[in-house]
């Protein structure tokens, strides 16, 4: 019994040690205020956004809420109000699987809001489908919607600056590629509909987004404005939204012990947009609040010109 006591202990032991260091992470520590500042934050209704975005509020900036579903927008609205103890956040109706609605919200938000400093990419989805424009899914709605409403924002980025731009991507994206021959005939990152053709296809939208952000930082050099790309760590329940309720079920008790829940997980995000600093470090990729190297295929400069040049295309831009 002593013996079974003492291996319980260890294993407990040991599992508080790997929770902290590789679950919970790092804390963003900045203490930075934010009063006279305009944030947007798109998903920000549920998970790692609306922790972001409750954070943003309580340090005094006005939010913006950028996401697609009003009735769930609305209760983190009321959630977020009542949380921070800030009237300064809103609700702004946000597509982004709809370039219509990407440009609508743009054209509302220049009418209506005087400044903009932060610009939070958050937004993700993880299915397979089309959007209203034909794209796939994942890839309109991971990276092309966001990177419309970037370019749409920019120069009101630039006169309220220093100004950033915060891409949440993945740790997948090191398993992503960007076929433009599959784009080109596809509007689409991949094919196929198995379990790792769709994997494969979420992690190709996330190496666009860290791609986009080393282009985004290399056209933005000489400006007030920066931008970086992220991993948030691997979020509780954030891959199986859209999973069917077995697979929930059977992932459940993993996420709990290996999981981060989503405070922990805007952690690196809030790092991001906050930490003092960070000016040199433009375009790079943070992982647990840390700049982390990137592989040859995501600072690929023809490839990060040519996904530009695409995307152009693709909104209508050029």
């Amino acid at each position: 019994m002593a013996v079974f006591l003492l291996l319980a202990g260890v294993v407990v032991m040991g599992y508080m040690i790997f929770h902290n260091i590789f679950v919970k992470g790092a804390v963003c520590k900045s203490n930075v205020k934010l009063h006279g500042k305009t944030v947007i934050v798109t998903g920000s209704n549920t998970g790692i956004g609306k922790m972001t975005a409750l954070d943003l509020a309580r340090r005094g900036a006005r939010v913006i809420l950028a996401c697609r579903n009003k009735q769930r927008a609305e209760a983190a609205l009321a959630d977020i109000k009542r949380e921070s103890g800030s009237n300064e956040v809103v609700f702004m109706h946000l597509d982004l699987g709809s370039l219509k609605s990407v440009r609508s919200f743009a054209e509302t938000f220049l009418k209506t809001e005087r400044r903009l400093d932060l610009l939070i990419n958050n937004a993700g989805i993880y299915m397979q489908g089309s959007t209203e424009d034909g794209l796939g899914m994942m890839f309109g709605v991971n990276y092309i919607g966001h990177f419309l409403l970037t370019n749409l924002l920019l120069d009101r980025l630039k006169e309220c600056g220093p100004s950033r731009v915060v891409n949440v991507a993945s740790l997948g994206h090191n398993f992503g590629k960007i076929d433009f021959n599959c784009l080109s005939t596809h509007k689409e990152l991949g094919v196929g509909k198995s379990a790792m053709d769709v994997f494969n296809i979420y992690c190709n939208s996330k190496l666009c987004n860290v791609v986009f952000t080393h282009e985004l930082a290399k056209r933005l050099k000489d400006t007030n404005v920066t931008c970086y790309s992220l991993h948030p760590g691997i979020i509780e329940t954030e891959l199986g939204r859209y999973a069917n309720s077995v697979f929930l079920m059977l992932l459940k008790p993993i996420s709990m012990l290996f999981f981060k829940n989503s405070v922990a997980g805007s952690q690196t995000t809030l790092h991001c947009a906050l930490q003092e600093g960070l000016e040199p470090l433009s375009g790079c990729y943070f992982s647990n609040c840390t700049v982390r190297n990137l592989y040859p295929k995501a600072r690929d400069d023809a490839v990060a010109k040519k996904l530009w040049e695409v995307s152009e295309s693709l909104c209508g831009l050029l």
